[in-house]
């Protein structure tokens, strides 16, 4: 089961009838990356960054204002609320056939539960405040339900899945300085373009502007879903100043122990009692040179940081995998490690020399994320010159054949 994903460029928001393209956002990353940067966080009322994790859960989108709903398109959006850790407004828009419409805020499409704590003169008195990010669903394991398919929250973190699957590890738009610097930045999707599917539609396209201190980026996904659900992903870069590290196609999982690493070995993170043989969303980094050469670094969780690189002339494929698809060796019925997909990112076209690189960070539990993987090109452009990349990332059923 794959389910893969792809990177866009960025454009102008166009006037009503205007065509709306990938050139578009491209030229909005362009000038964006000319200008200083200015971060979104906190714009937003003060009970909802006061929300604390129980209570942000607290507020649900209502299934019945998911968008296209009413026209009964195989796909649908719904919304997530800002508050709590996500306080930086995302906007939203839906491309058709007039041009580009932003999507507004409607409390109204949210339950506020009691235990938010919120009263309705507060939430009255917000206006459009964004969104913190969107799902979307799609039949993809029966006809008669829209499944989740695909969630985009959080930076630019976004997650996808093949039919018969469950969540588990993530993509990113970009990675800056995970390693070799200061600390690590995060660049963030602030706005993206959804286009409204066609009633037959077997694919979603949209558009997404990341901006960051050191970075922005024009991207243009196309999400297929399946049994192999790809995204075609096209990206332009630009670079607002140097960096030590500009991790391509990033993703992110967790391993805690397992086959690599049993909890008895003193590498790992001993807990007592604990009844699961393996705890791990993926278990390996699979790589594929230029040159044809397959390379398998299983994963660990180690008790420092643990940074490794693979140099090549050119990369096929790499990705992160959970290879090991027996329930008997996680035997956890909530978990269902054996159901969490593997990434495989395929560059299309040459990428050039550089070199895969894996972070692994000391985790205690599997509530954290402590595994990093990512390309980084050899040479860099300079700041403001764009670098145009491409990738099919697939969420895949890694099984050993």
């Amino acid at each position: 089961m794959i389910a893969a994903l792809a990177i866009a460029t960025f454009a102008w928001l166009p006037s009503p009838g205007k065509a709306f393209d990938f050139n578009d956002v491209a030229a909005r990353a362009e000038k964006l990356a000319a200008a200083t940067y200015q971060s979104d966080d906190n714009k937003i009322p003060a009970a909802l960054k006061a929300l604390n994790y129980d209570q942000y859960r607290d507020i649900r989108f209502q299934p019945d204002k998911a968008l296209w709903r009413d026209r009964k398109l195989p796909f649908e959006l719904m919304f997530f609320h800002v508050g709590g850790y996500f306080t930086a407004p995302v906007h939203i828009n839906e491309i058709d056939e007039t041009g580009a419409h932003p999507i507004r805020f409607d409390r109204k499409a949210f339950n506020y539960g009691p235990v938010t704590g919120l009263t309705p003169r507060e939430e009255d008195s917000w206006g459009d405040v964004g969104f913190a990010g969107f799902r979307i669903h799609y039949p993809l394991n029966n006809a008669g339900y829209k499944d989740e398919l695909a969630v985009f929250l959080g930076a630019s973190y976004f997650r996808a899945l093949g039919s018969g699957q469950r969540y588990g590890l993530s993509a990113r738009g970009l990675a800056i300085d995970t390693v070799g610097a200061q600390g690590e930045e995060f660049p963030r999707f602030k706005e993206f373009w959804i286009e409204r599917p066609a009633v037959d539609a077997k694919s979603l396209t949209l558009y997404a502007l990341l901006d960051s201190p050191s970075a922005t980026g024009a991207y243009r996904i196309v999400m297929t879903p399946g049994s192999e659900t790809t995204m075609d992903v096209q990206a332009r870069l630009f670079l607002r100043k140097p960096v030590a590290t500009l991790g391509i196609a990033p993703l992110t999982s967790m391993y805690q122990y397992g086959e690599n690493q049993p909890l008895s070995q003193p590498m790992g993170q001993p807990g007592s009692g604990n009844f699961r043989p393996e705890v791990h969303d993926s278990d390996g980094l699979s790589i594929q040179t230029g040159d044809g050469e397959w390379i398998w670094r299983p994963l660990v969780n180690p008790q420092a940081p643990l940074t490794t690189s693979f140099s090549m002339s050119e990369v096929r494929g790499f990705g992160l995998m959970q290879r090991d698809r027996s329930f008997s060796n996680y035997e956890d019925l909530e978990a269902r490690y054996d159901l969490r997909p593997s990434a495989w990112v395929e560059p299309i076209g040459k990428w050039g020399p550089g070199r895969i690189e894996l972070l692994q960070l000391p985790t205690p539990d599997e509530t954290n994320d402590n595994i990093v993987a990512y390309w980084v090109p050899q040479t860099l452009p300079a700041p403001g010159k764009p670098l145009d990349l491409a990738d099919a990332t697939r969420a895949v059923d890694a099984s050993p054949s």
